[in-house]
């Protein structure tokens, strides 16, 4: 059964988290996306953590911004390099100093954290296990160039608004759970009435910090004028360092085809800059493919960790 604990970081943030499984142990470390929390990854937690599929200590954290963990005020304080911060120092205290995860698990804007941390620090994690969060380098290409995906990405606009915190929330956070519903406006079914009071929860207890993820990016679609609308440069002219997008540990990409926000063409390319990769699509899936599909989450991370000698 997973519990949760606080870690206070030496920098100041503390990062509530949920875990399972004993201290010492090989550690596995899941990262939650937007507008979720870490409470997705429990039953993950609760697997894994067991003896008989590898007795990891599993550590799941509501990233910075989420509550219960700490939530600055500054926009800025949401830029990749102290999101990257608070996981390297994560790692430190639950692996130790020198001690890589067994496996980082990432998902959405945990996926966008994780990225830039296997790029900056590979050194921390034995591999890397991402589901639907666009590498950097194809998000900004496809940005740039994919007509379809700057539609697809145009819900960022609305949440780098001042007021999106009030408007997300009226109505009992009806466009919240608008993100969850299915092509034919349906609710899923995994959306049962105790995973929405986990919502509702998490929603209640402040929505500026996961906003702030979006106003604080530089990757979001462009708007017709010269500049976006807060001030930040125009993505048409935004240019990443290739030092900035390699990543040379072994990476598993699980992808939901039918992600009506982040499309098929965000997968070409990825080779060029991930270079141990191994690609799942998931036909049918979207971009809930953690919920909808849990099996093969599941299966694929364990797939992951049975490969000793990825890519070899």
């Amino acid at each position: 059964m997973a519990e949760t604990i606080t870690h206070t970081l030496p920098h100041g943030i503390t990062l509530h988290c949920r875990v399972a499984g004993m201290p010492g142990r090989p550690v596995l470390l899941f990262l939650h996306g937007f507008p979720e929390g870490a409470f997705i990854w429990d039953a993950l937690l609760g697997h894994f953590a067991d003896p008989a599929h590898g007795g990891y200590r599993c550590v799941a954290p509501w990233l910075r911004g989420y509550a219960p963990s700490s939530a600055p005020a500054a926009i800025e304080a949401y830029r990749p390099k102290h999101l990257v911060q608070d996981i390297a120092a994560l790692i430190a205290q639950e692996a130790g100093a020198g001690t890589p995860l067994a496996a980082l698990v990432a998902h959405d804007w945990g996926g966008a954290v994780a990225w830039n941390l296997a790029n900056q620090h590979p050194g921390l994690l034995k591999r890397l296990m991402v589901i639907n969060a666009p590498h950097p380098g194809a998000f900004l290409r496809e940005l740039q160039s994919s007509a379809a995906q700057q539609e697809a990405s145009a819900y960022m606009h609305f949440l780098c608004r001042p007021d999106a915190e009030s408007l997300l929330a009226e109505n009992d956070f009806a466009r919240l759970f608008g993100f969850f519903r299915r092509a034919d406006g349906s609710a899923p079914g995994w959306l049962t009435p105790a995973l929405r009071a986990h919502y509702r929860a998490q929603w209640a207890a402040g929505l500026a910090g996961p906003c702030n993820y979006y106003r604080a990016s530089p990757l979001r679609p462009p708007l017709p004028s010269s500049s976006q609308d807060d001030g930040t440069p125009d993505i048409r002219s935004l240019t990443l360092p290739a030092d900035m997008l390699q990543v040379p540990v072994p990476t598993q990409v699980l992808w939901g085809m039918d992600d009506p926000a982040l499309l098929p063409g965000l997968l070409q390319g990825l080779q060029a800059w991930v270079p141990r990769l191994q690609v799942q699509q998931v036909p049918g899936a979207t971009h809930w493919v953690v919920h909808e599909q849990p099996g093969l989450v599941r299966d694929t991370l364990a797939d992951l960790l049975r490969q000793a000698l990825l890519f070899s």
